[in-house]
């Protein structure tokens, strides 16, 4: 039994796509006008799309947070990862800030005291789990009670300071004769003399 012509196919050079026999010698004249191979991709684009194609899937993009030019593939993880200007959170307070004042930020709140009912100390944030475990792990051995057995496998709850960070805004003592302000859209600074 024969195959019909309009079954046997053969490969269009241009495009590499299976064309019946029969209609290869006139795709081929249409397919070489009129369509071109990305050089990034390899999609085969109409000749007149191909620099929109190009603009809107391949060429780089500045992003929308602090303008470095960035290759459109990897933008979504640049924004949530290495961008300096996303959005991060300090780990004391919990406030927002951009990810480029952190590391200043986290040093002057972390340097914080909170006072641990334990031992009646005055504890740095910064030193908060290793001060419950190096001086009161024996204590939560003894009495495993679901709200301080947790507190060391998990992040503590939020501080008093935390919950009223939206309310603050003026002056801390954070340490004998030092004084910082908080501002609530910016990050802890040192108090500026008034002279």
């Amino acid at each position: 039994m024969e195959i019909p012509s309009e079954q046997v196919t053969s490969l269009c050079t241009h495009c590499d796509r299976a064309i019946p026999v029969s209609n290869i010698d006139l795709h081929f004249a249409h397919c070489s006008r009129n369509l071109e191979r990305c050089k990034v991709c390899g999609d085969m684009v109409p000749r007149k799309h191909a620099e929109e194609h190009y603009l809107n899937t391949h060429a780089p993009v500045a992003c929308s947070q602090c303008s470095e030019t960035i290759d459109r593939e990897i933008l979504a993880v640049h924004k949530g990862e290495n961008c300096p200007q996303r959005i991060a959170t300090c780990e004391y307070c919990e406030f927002p800030l951009p990810a480029v004042d952190l590391f200043k930020h986290q040093e002057v709140c972390g340097n914080r005291t909170e006072f641990c009912h334990l031992c009646s100390r005055y504890v740095r944030l910064c030193e908060q789990n290793d001060h419950e475990i190096k001086f009161h792990s024996s204590r939560l051995d003894d009495n495993p009670g679901p709200s301080r057995a947790n507190s060391l496998a998990k992040p503590k709850s939020r501080s008093l300071f935390t919950r009223m960070l939206p309310y603050l805004k003026e002056t801390m003592i954070l340490k004998e004769g030092s004084q910082m302000v908080c501002h609530r859209d910016v990050y802890c600074s040192p108090l500026q003399s008034q002279a």
